[in-house]
């Protein structure tokens, strides 16, 4: 996926070292905590780490959601090849003060919509808690259909798809 990508309100941009203070926001929101999980980032050295620790890993992505008219960050779209999934996996976090305005479903409809351009798997999968009922409203919106429940853990995930491309359309 090209970066940066744009659309109506919202500019999507490649995580760097320089969003280190928004990293540790949105790490110790309400949310974040609650439905992904506790990361222990408590100071900017700490957002600093964890950035260059995603940066350095080929199968994470995390695009930056930023207001187009003041280049703000709301919130972050993943994608993630996990190694118990044979297709990426795609998340979003927002910070709290941007939930409900539509940014979420925005950002990452358009993520979706550039991954279909030229695909190169044919699947995009999602997993959620089974409680976190935004997130799966969200799926649900742009398309995704419940696949089935499972354990990774000792933690109930629900998994979601959508289908990107036929088999043998995939690029390589």
């Amino acid at each position: 996926m090209n970066l940066p990508v744009e659309t109506n309100r919202l500019l999507l941009t490649a995580l760097n070292t320089s969003d280190a203070s928004f990293i540790l926001e949105l790490l110790n929101t309400k949310g974040w905590k609650t439905f992904i999980g506790e990361r222990y980032i408590r100071n900017l050295t700490d957002a600093d780490t964890y950035i260059t620790r995603i940066l350095s890993n080929p199968d994470v992505n995390y695009f930056v959601v930023r207001l187009k008219e003041d280049n703000s960050p709301l919130g972050i779209i993943s994608l993630i090849q996990r190694p118990y999934l044979p297709h990426q996996d795609i998340g979003f976090a927002f910070l709290p003060q941007h939930s409900g305005s539509g940014y979420a479903y925005e950002a990452a409809s358009e993520v979706i919509r550039q991954l279909a351009i030229a695909p190169k798997q044919p699947i995009l999968y999602a997993t959620t808690l089974p409680e976190n009922s935004r997130s799966i409203k969200l799926l649900e919106k742009l398309g995704l259909t419940f696949v089935h429940e499972f354990t990774r853990d000792t933690e109930r995930l629900f998994l979601y798809q959508t289908i990107l491309a036929k088999e043998d359309t995939v690029s390589k």
